[in-house]
């Protein structure tokens, strides 16, 4: 997943359904002798709208909390997108623009407190270490240039198969990715977990390897591939908002034409878009095992 220079501001045009980080806040300095522990935070997606709905698929939101031993305050930190999970994964396409339209920036959200009844009555909240205030302090520098470089979610992993050791094509940048990310830089910084499983939730498409197809300029500019933009354009028209059932239903057989019979799907990654020639069995959502970090494995510091 490519890093970028900076994050770009935001189009008027992409609107969230839920306000981003409503209650957000600086990230505080804490005392260099300040005791933390570190939660593990999950909890399904949408939780608070469905409850243990997508709990039940195994679709799961993951968080970090921290407690300072000092002042005894509890804070959240999580990784999500600006606009909803729909606006990261498909386009829109707008009237007179050629080139689909994607409002799919995510970032760090760090808040005061932790809601104790959303993370336990259908996930989990528990201490998987403890760290000092000079270590949480490092961690914070750490997250501001990762908030600011790592600016696009993803929501699909792609690979050649769903055997273990499968070639991935392309990986997944999304909220548990940010927590692995941050439990490997307290690691880096001597942090020392417990050991207890954790599980984390992967949508994964299967496909031969890909195809590399060109950037928006390259495709959908004036040189560009007007046959190529068309079945793009195409390929997404079915996967935007429906207004009724019926709607929906005819979409869906639609997705299920181009992409299971016909093994196609465009997908866009790094602001370039890919050819993906689909295979069985085309889409999984799996909820596996990735360990805690330990101190001795390669650092992936600033």
């Amino acid at each position: 997943h490519r890093r970028f220079d900076y994050r770009p501001k935001t189009d008027p045009y992409c609107q969230a359904r839920y306000t981003f980080c409503p209650t957000g806040s600086a990230i505080p300095l804490m005392k260099e002798e300040d005791v933390i522990e570190v939660y593990r935070l999950q909890a399904p997606v949408w939780e608070f709208k469905f409850g243990d709905l997508l709990g039940h698929l195994k679709i799961m939101h993951d968080a970090v909390g921290f407690r300072s031993s000092l002042t005894g305050k509890n804070y959240t930190m999580e990784w999500y997108e600006l606009f909803q999970l729909g606006n990261c994964t498909f386009p829109h396409l707008r009237p007179g623009m050629d080139a689909p339209f994607w409002c799919n920036q995510g970032a760090a959200c760090f808040y005061e407190g932790i809601d104790d009844a959303h993370w336990k009555e259908n996930g989990t909240l528990v201490l998987v270490t403890t760290i000092s205030g000079t270590m949480f302090n490092k961690m914070a520098k750490w997250v501001k240039y990762d908030n600011e470089t790592g600016i696009y979610y993803e929501t699909w992993t792609v690979q050649a198969s769903p055997e273990k050791q499968a070639v991935v094509w392309f990986d997944s940048y999304e909220c548990s990715k940010f927590i692995l990310r941050t439990y490997q830089k307290l690691a880096d910084l001597g942090a020392v977990f417990k050991k207890i499983q954790t599980n984390y939730t992967s949508i994964i498409l299967f496909s031969g390897e890909p195809i590399y197809l060109g950037n928006e300029t390259s495709i959908f500019g004036p040189l560009g591939n007007k046959t190529l933009a068309a079945a793009i354009r195409h390929f997404y028209y079915p996967f935007k908002p429906h207004r009724t059932v019926g709607e929906f239903f005819v979409d869906l057989l639609k997705i299920i034409d181009r992409v299971v019979l016909n093994h196609q799907f465009y997908l866009f990654y790094n602001l370039e878009y890919w050819f993906l020639p689909m295979k069985s069995p085309y889409l999984k959502i799996i909820y596996e095992e990735v360990p805690l970090p330990n101190r001795n494995k390669t650092s992936t510091g600033l």
